[in-house]
């Protein structure tokens, strides 16, 4: 089952991206590989407003639609406003690494004649290329799993590593909110990001993160910047008010594409399984990434330079949002003497 397109023109593909950052980040190797199989298509991508900024600066990526259902796609009624804003684009193929039956309805309802996925949530009569879903692949890494999808249309992975640009904008915020902290270019910044989407069970305890902060900066002199989304805010200052030493808490005061500027700025990145931790992968950031309730083999950092500690408990990974016991055991296991020894090979 190989997909081709006739005549002169040039192709027009939707690309409807995974909705949460860590997903967006391993769907990048597929996006790349779908480049470089079509070099000549128009590649539109549509994804929600707070995964944009993973492509806003990719070179695979011709035109950025947001899919904003907080404004215009909001109800029912904007989301037929999608459906007229797709068919007037006239699409001829869309590749939907989304899973959900929502993503298939919007592009058949949208009159795209070609329909790339996997078969999910019961999704299979929306399309017209059904990509075949075998129980392993259920269980490889989701770097694999979104390559899969090209590959049951006969594309090769021709990319398989992580791809990230950070956009000047970003970039340019960043260098001003180092400067407004005092830090300058000499000083070694070391990132830590305490919080996950998904729930508490994710989350190595905020007293530790403190712990090796402080370890870190008596040690190496480095300066220490506090990551995490708006959610995180009270977790970033429980963490900043912990340690005997200032930090830069900046949990819940950047957007994404800021996010990733800083996090290119730092000589190592201390985190939870979580989309920054992607983030730090595929932008070579040195890692120290702490998993307790998820599984390393199907979201862990790819291709990652540095260390990643797994808890040892027999449950683990159970894939819980909340520990069934009550409490976090299996991140009670990982100690700050193991996440400072994991971190000073570089620093």
């Amino acid at each position: 089952m190989r997909i081709r397109f006739k005549g002169p023109k040039r192709p027009r593909l939707l690309v409807r991206t995974a909705n949460w950052v860590g997903d967006a980040v391993m769907m990048t190797p597929a996006l790349g590989s779908l480049r470089r199989h079509f070099p000549r298509a128009e590649i539109v991508l549509l994804a929600k407003p707070w995964v944009a900024p993973v492509f806003e600066a990719s070179p695979h990526v011709d035109r950025l639609l947001l899919y904003d259902e907080a404004d215009r796609h909001r109800g029912t009624a904007g989301r037929f406003r999608l459906v007229r804003d797709l068919k007037a684009l006239g699409c001829d193929g869309a590749v939907l690494f989304q899973n959900a039956f929502e993503a298939a309805l919007i592009a058949a309802l949208s009159g795209i004649p070609m329909r790339i996925g996997y078969p999910t949530d019961g999704r299979g009569f929306l399309l017209t290329h059904r990509c075949p879903l075998p129980p392993k692949r259920r269980k490889v890494h989701q770097v694999a799993y979104y390559l899969g999808i090209l590959k049951g249309v006969g594309i090769p992975d021709r990319c398989r590593g992580l791809h990230l640009v950070v956009g000047e904008k970003g970039a340019k915020r960043a260098r001003e909110t180092l400067l407004r902290h005092g830090i300058q270019k000499t000083d070694t910044l070391v990132g830590i990001n305490p919080g996950a989407a998904y729930g508490p069970a994710k989350k190595w305890p905020a007293h530790r993160f403190a712990g090796v902060g402080d370890r870190i900066q008596e040690a190496f002199g480095a300066k220490i910047l506090i990551f995490g989304g708006p959610g995180d805010r009270p977790l970033g200052r429980e963490i900043g008010m912990r340690m005997k030493r200032p930090a830069v808490n900046l949990a819940g005061k950047t957007d994404l594409s800021e996010a990733m500027a800083l996090i290119r700025e730092c000589a190592l990145f201390i985190t939870n399984d979580s989309g920054l931790m992607h983030v730090a992968s595929a932008l070579n950031v040195p890692l120290v990434a702490v998993f307790g309730s998820t599984d390393p083999e199907t979201t862990g950092p790819w291709g990652y330079r540095g260390s990643l500690l797994k808890a040892t408990m027999r449950c683990s990974p159970c894939l819980e949002p909340v520990c069934p016991k009550g409490h976090t055991a299996c991140m009670a296991q990982i100690s700050i003497d193991a996440v400072f020894e994991a971190a000073r090979p570089w620093l």
